[in-house]
């Protein structure tokens, strides 16, 4: 019974996975190419291609392929995607053939975003999986006027910013770590500018933005909790175009065009704030020329796209951005040469940023077989620097003393990528591959040289090198299953090296549709997922200084699965999709610093990092998320709602027992409404409700409160330091309600914006107004102890005060295109 039951389930497999050879009989033929826009030549992404008559279709891919077999005979095909008039050619399909739809940017009116014969929510057997289109992304309220993608996702179910103005990403239960964001298919590490307030994502740049939360496709792998995968423009083939904006603190610049005509294309995108230019002179009066304090932060997008032939096209796309941010002081006393003179000079520069390049050949191998072969490099590096240099007159002699600090981490990635897509018919579609990346970690070195004080010192610990290899292969197949049925089931497996030690995951996937009804289907999900690198997170800043740490012998890496299920449905004619969503998700081997532990000892210790955490962490998140959106006509937006709850469990912190993990948010709402009024005028405003984060508020401590242990081995500027990376230098706290007991105030904000724009000879410009929290909430961003003397009791009396960081904050650019 065994050996019939295990060979009918082979011959089922083989059926599924081989199905497609079975149909090529000599009356079938391929209808192959890609989809483009018409005017600049870029490719169009998850466009569907139907065919009228035998109501079979295909997707493309993400550069714009698609291939379709059918019978030879008649056909009428159609190609459509949001916001583009379809494209149609009927023909007696006799033979294999290659073509390539032209679509024109198409509003009803000029106004309205309308999609034909798009593919429905409710067809779709992706799950848990939200597009945003770029130009929807433009139209909403911007903090400071500048767009941005990743808060535009942050407005969706499963998606929690983590704090106010913050660009960090909580899907479902996760960290910020356990996030794969990928630009043109290459890993970023940080993504964030000015602290958090913007993100690395320039939108003018941009073609393309796609969140997967769950049911991950097996192409994915190397993170716990959601893939957020972003890609840049091709560059037009046939017209130079620009576009770009002056806003209250940055500026950008975007150009494309041919550099030769319908055969290469680039695109070359620039952003810079200029904040430096007001907060040196400013920080210069107010201390009467001591004191100089600036920061910016400048991104640069590129992309060059090659055609060698309708079977070949090379693209090569790079990313370099950086955040500078330096303060000096230079501060005097007496007269020089004389006895009492004293002249203290501090200096300081802290710099993070990424640098990403991507080198990229797409091949035709048949009508049916497409491939892409890619090579790549990212790297994060954080360096931060600190010197103090004094000198005293005494009667005797000068006395000199110097001081200097530098602290430098960094992670960086080579890697090589063979994926390949293969279509056998229009009801099936293989996806396999390869890839391989070689890691090398530097989590925390510390430079340290004094010379004075007594001491003569110069010195570095903690610069070790960790070289790891991650690789991993995948396949998985997309098939359906008559009309109501299909299906996405793959498998990812990984090998991964480090000091000898090897791990190794075998990670199913599967995503699972049946249709109830014309325009209702149900959707599960199930997904294994394996993470071979850690980020140590310190929660008391805004700041970059987390720290990106590989999976060791001692440090096990992280584990997840995750099912979800749900219904999909869509009326009125496609206008309205509704969705409804539960999910569950467990994780294994989280880390965390110990108690009493900082960023700066975790960094640099000389024990090394790995005997300064917790390893041995549990996480738990459920909940359910609702998502109403409206895609179609002058107005458009959506409605999203999770009812979430998110845990965390150590074996060594709060004595065992499970606590609320810091962005545990039981509701989280949001809406958000655009309208176009006319040509000239559209509007947007979003509001946002959430409860308030967990956060642990101390009433005793070993040290003290606010300080926490006073000893400093090293000097004051370093005392600074750890005061500044660690919220109680190193201290033990007490709580009363246990770890992350306490809620802060319940967050909610709205936010409006206005475009006014017009047709000019030489293109189009629009002014940009705005109004970020239009109501002034004072909403909580830390909470904190002041200590004052109370005069009338003759004792220090505690009291516990909120931070906020925005008031209602208006805004204004210019945006122009040529």
């Amino acid at each position: 019974m065994y050996f019939r039951t295990k060979t009918l389930f082979y011959c089922l497999l083989s059926s599924f996975l081989l199905g497609g050879f079975s149909l090529q009989a000599q009356n079938r033929f391929t209808i192959s190419g890609y989809v483009e826009d018409a005017e600049s030549g870029e490719k169009i992404l998850s466009a569907r291609v139907f065919d009228e008559l035998s109501q079979k279709g295909a997707i493309t891919n993400n550069y714009g392929f698609f291939s379709l077999t059918l019978p030879a005979g008649k056909v009428s095909i159609a190609a459509s995607y949001v916001g583009y008039e379809a494209g149609k050619v009927a023909f007696n399909l006799r033979q294999d053939t290659t073509f390539t739809f032209k679509l024109k940017y198409f509003q009803l009116d000029a106004v309205e975003i309308v999609a034909q014969e798009q593919e429905r929510i409710e067809e779709k057997t992706e799950m848990s999986t939200i597009d945003i289109p770029i130009e929807q992304v433009k139209l909403l309220p911007a903090l400071l006027g500048e767009v941005d993608v990743v808060k535009a996702i942050q407005l969706m179910p499963g998606v929690q910013s983590g704090s106010e103005a913050s660009t960090g990403l909580y899907v479902r239960g996760g960290g910020p770590d356990q996030n794969l964001i990928l630009l043109d298919g290459v890993p970023l590490y940080y993504v964030s500018h000015l602290g958090g307030f913007f993100s690395v994502f320039n939108a003018d740049a941009l073609s393309s933005v796609k969140l997967v939360k769950g049911g991950f496709p097996a192409r994915y792998g190397g993170r716990l909790s959601s893939v957020l995968d972003v890609r840049m423009k091709e560059g037009n083939m046939n017209e130079f175009h620009g576009e770009g904006s002056i806003g209250l603190i940055s500026s950008k610049l975007s150009i494309q065009g041919p550099i030769q005509k319908g055969k290469t294309s680039f695109i070359l995108s620039g952003r810079r704030t200029y904040l430096d230019l007001f907060t040196r002179p400013i920080s210069r009066i107010a201390s009467q020329g001591t004191s100089s304090v600036g920061y910016f932060f400048h991104d640069i997008n590129g992309k060059i796209n090659h055609i060698f032939s309708d079977k070949d096209r090379l693209y090569f796309s790079f990313y370099i951005g950086d955040d500078k941010l330096s303060a000096s002081d230079d501060y005097s006393n007496g007269t020089p040469g004389q006895e009492g003179y004293y002249n203290s000079k501090f200096d300081t520069k802290f710099n993070w940023g990424n640098d990403l390049a991507a080198l990229r050949w797409n091949h035709i191998w048949s009508p049916k077989l497409f491939s892409n072969l890619t090579a790549t490099f990212t790297k994060y590096n954080l360096d931060i620097r600190a010197e103090e240099e004094s000198q005293q007159q005494t009667e005797d002699s000068l006395r000199k003393d110097f001081f200097g600090l530098r602290y430098q981490s960094n992670i960086q990635d080579w890697s090589g990528r063979l994926d390949f897509d293969y279509y056998p018919s229009p009801s099936h579609d293989i996806k396999f591959g390869i890839n391989s990346t070689y890691h090398t970690f530097i989590p925390g070195a510390v430079g340290y040289r004094e010379q004075g004080f007594g001491n003569d010192i110069d010195t570095t610990f903690g610069a070790r090198t960790y070289n790891s290899l991650e690789s991993s292969v995948y396949i998985e197949d997309n098939f359906k299953i008559g009309k109501k049925f299909s299906a996405n089931i793959g498998l990812h497996g990984v090998h991964y090296l480090i000091d000898e030690q090897s791990f190794f995951s075998l990670q199913p996937r599967a995503s699972l549709r049946a249709m109830l009804a014309r325009n209702v289907s149900f959707k599960a999900s199930y997904a294994q997922m394996t993470q071979f690198i850690h980020l140590l997170t310190n929660s008391s800043v805004g700041l970059p200084i987390d720290l990106w740490v590989p999976a060791t012998k001692d440090v096990p890496p992280q584990t997840s699965w995750q099912v979800a299920a749900g219904f999909a449905t869509s009326f009125l004619d496609g206008a309205l999709e509704f969705s409804l969503e539960g999910y569950y998700k467990q994780m294994e081997g989280l880390i965390t610093y110990k108690e009493g532990t900082n960023f700066f000892l975790g960094g640099a210790s000389s024990e090394g990092w790995e005997k300064l955490v917790e390893t041995d962490g549990k996480g738990e998140a459920y909940g359910a998320e609702v998502l109403l959106q409206k895609k179609k006509g002058k107005t458009t937006g959506w409605i999203g709602y999770t009812l979430s709850w998110n845990w965390r469990e150590f074996s060594n912190i709060n004595s065992g027992d499970r606590f609320p993990f810091k962005y545990d948010r039981r509701h989280d709402l949001s809406i958000v409404v655009s309208h176009q009024f006319s040509k000239k005028i559209s509007a947007s405003a979003t509001w946002v409700y959430g409860t308030g984060n967990a956060v642990s508020l101390a009433n005793a401590g070993y040290g003290t409160l606010e300080r926490g242990y006073n000893f400093n081995p090293f000097g004051g500027l370093l005392g600074t330091f750890q005061s500044v990376f660690s919220g109680a230098d190193g201290g033990v706290l007490l709580y009363d309600n246990g770890r992350n007991g306490t809620r802060m105030q319940h967050y909610h904000r709205l936010d409006l914006g206005v475009n006014f724009t017009k047709e000019k000879k030489w293109g189009e410009r629009t002014w940009s107004i705005g109004v970020y929290n239009a109501y002034s909430r004072l909403n909580p961003f830390a909470y904190y102890y002041s200590r004052t003397w109370n005069n009338a009791t003759q004792e220090v009396e505690t009291s516990l005060k909120k931070l906020a960081l925005f008031p209602i904050i208006p805004s204004i650019s210019y945006q122009f295109k040529f």
